[in-house]
């Protein structure tokens, strides 16, 4: 984006508060699950929203692309869903004589890949290349996705009637894979008094910032301060994985980069411009979860994979930091 202004860390900090504010107008509580998913998208990463129905995940999505000022689409995923649905196909034009790309709706700044679990690999695997590559490549041509570009998906954890286990590769694509969980009753309260007062069901959120501003805040990021000691403290939980008891496959050093890149967004969002060994601790559960197989034994038990990497962080030994911050968010 060749307009992209440049963004100081402060200023990142207070339009990510003011991001925030903005979409927890809308969602009720779950302060912290919307600080991993924001973080997420401020790394330039993908976000899973793996919860039950009815907890707010389509309406997050909704949220954030409207504050963040994004070109939104939503993408329902079905069992006869087919990849040119997602990425678009040829089209024979009878005047020109000729085949013109027909976009798909992958050609987006935010696509809620809605249900992603409820197609077929064939057609989730159609997401892989734009995931990772931001492009897409249909006959032989390939054609490059808007910048910025995020996928936030959801899916069902309990329900596996109809549905497809995602493919370790695809997750392995997704920063962060976050839960919001049920909410309190003075929370789901909350939600119904919200729905009386504005009398209407659909929420519009006026934009926070722009597009643009958003790439501008992704690159600042690089700017925050990782102490040696830090970065190799991400190494060791990573590395942790791969030798726990309880875990058959450990994560791989794309867990590693997946906490260096969400704890410099949670960094920001606390109002520092270096990250600490909590900030690692905060996106840990988000970020390698879903990237570690437990053992066959564990599934019967019902074991959380999350769990697991919390029992890591608290057994890795946390290095010594005596920085102070140099600026305060403004929220």
């Amino acid at each position: 984006m060749s307009d992209t202004p440049s963004v100081s860390l402060d200023q990142v900090a207070h339009h990510a508060g003011a991001v925030l504010k903005s979409v927890q107008s809308v969602i009720v509580g779950k302060e912290e699950p919307l600080k991993l998913v924001l973080a997420g998208i401020l790394a330039g990463g993908h976000i899973l929203l793996e919860d039950l129905p009815g907890l707010g995940k389509t309406l997050t999505a909704r949220c954030f692309a409207q504050s963040l000022g994004l070109d939104f689409r939503r993408l329902q995923f079905t069992p006869d869903l087919l990849p040119a649905d997602v990425t678009g196909s040829l089209l024979y034009n009878q005047k020109s004589g000729e085949f013109v790309y027909r976009k798909g709706p992958v050609h987006t700044n935010l696509l809620l890949a809605d249900e992603i679990n409820r197609t077929p690999p064939k057609t989730q695997s159609a997401l892989l290349e734009a995931m990772q590559e931001r492009q897409v490549s249909v006959e032989g041509e390939t054609h490059l996705l808007p910048e910025p570009f995020t996928v936030l998906a959801t899916s069902n954890p309990v329900e596996f009637e109809g549905t497809y286990q995602l493919p370790e590769a695809q997750l392995d694509r997704f920063l962060l894979r976050v839960s919001f969980g049920y909410p309190t009753p003075d929370e789901e309260w909350e939600v119904l008094q919200r729905r009386i007062s504005r009398r209407a069901e659909t929420v519009d959120l006026a934009p926070v910032i722009d597009a643009a501003t958003l790439v501008g805040m992704q690159k600042a990021l690089e700017n925050v301060t990782v102490e040696d000691s830090v970065g190799r403290y991400m190494v060791a939980i990573t590395n942790a994985t791969r030798g726990h008891a309880q875990v058959q496959v450990g994560a791989s050093p794309r867990g590693s980069l997946a906490l260096l890149l969400a704890s410099r967004a949670l960094a920001v969002l606390a109002g520092r411009d270096f990250v600490t060994p909590d900030d690692v601790k905060g996106v840990a559960g988000a970020a390698l979860a879903h990237r570690i197989t437990l053992k066959p034994e564990l599934w019967m038990r019902r074991i959380d994979p999350a769990s697991v990497v919390a029992d890591i962080c608290h057994g890795v030994e946390a290095p010594q930091t005596a920085q102070a911050p140099t600026y305060s968010a403004q929220r």
